[in-house]
């Protein structure tokens, strides 16, 4: 019997750590494992959580979608292309490596589905906020992008199949290395987000396709939807603000918090 509670609380962690780059994946996971989270069938209820944050996105970038189709046949007949007649097939370059690594190696990410690893890469990538706030230029913008550098953020989004690493924050990350400044690096990862969170539902609906779901349950869904597209619309227009004037070292520092939290939960509860 799926808990209407549970569904508002794991709809508002999505929505918030699918685009703040503290991993939702990594938050999810521990919020099953230490509060027993679980409003019914976990695989469908996933799909559900996926669905809110695409919600979340289309409606958000709804103009910036529907420029993107325009620009993207438009691209076929230009002679010279465009920055804006560049930037669909820049997408779609970046999002092939997780499609393909996500396609061909989900059990192995799947078994690495364990609060001990996100206690790692919550460390790790941690770092890697830091070092990257020392060392990018940040000068760019997505005008200044080639395919090599889509390409680039794209394999570094296969390391975000990892719970705890982050999709925003390991793409926006690459993009910071790359030299864009942090809002751009940020926009390009949102625009990204669009096709790797439709096609990651996409996958999950295939493989529970056979399950049945309760009248109970399919309310459960809606409730987790709506919250996760709600807090996933704020939290979209709050990073995007927020990233012009600041760094990314507040999101580091939470998350050392959470994994030494998370450690000692593991170590003396657990």
């Amino acid at each position: 019997m799926p808990h209407f509670f549970d569904a508002m609380i794991l709809g508002t962690i999505q929505g918030l750590a699918e685009f703040l780059p503290i991993s939702s994946s990594g938050h999810l996971l521990l919020a099953h494992y230490f509060l027993n989270y679980d409003p019914g069938h976990a695989l469908i209820f996933d799909v559900a959580l996926h669905v809110g944050t695409l919600l979340a996105l289309v409606v958000y970038f709804w103009m910036d979608v529907g420029r993107l189709f325009k620009n993207f046949f438009a691209s076929f007949r230009a002679k010279e292309r465009t920055l804006e007649q560049r930037l669909p097939w820049l997408i779609l370059i970046a999002a092939i490596p997780a499609a393909i690594f996500g396609g061909l190696f989900d059990s192995f990410f799947e078994s690495l589905r364990s609060p001990w690893i996100v206690v790692v890469t919550f460390v790790i990538f941690g770092f890697v906020f830091l070092i990257v706030e020392r060392v990018s230029a940040k000068v760019k913008t997505m005008g200044d992008m080639g395919w090599k550098t889509a390409l680039g953020i794209g394999f570094a989004q296969v390391l975000a199949l990892v719970p705890g690493v982050s999709r925003s924050g390991i793409t926006i990350v690459a993009g910071m290395f790359a030299g864009l400044k942090r809002e751009q690096a940020a926009r390009f990862t949102f625009l990204l987000s669009i096709p790797v969170v439709a096609g990651a539902a996409a996958k999950k609906l295939l493989d529970v396709s056979h399950q049945g779901v309760g009248t109970d349950e399919r309310g459960a869904m809606i409730v987790g939807i709506l919250t996760a597209a709600i807090v996933g619309y704020a939290v979209i227009k709050f990073l995007l603000r927020y990233l012009a004037n600041h760094s990314l070292n507040v999101f580091a520092y939470y998350r050392f918090a959470i994994a030494g939290i998370v450690l000692l939960g593991l170590l003396f509860f657990k």
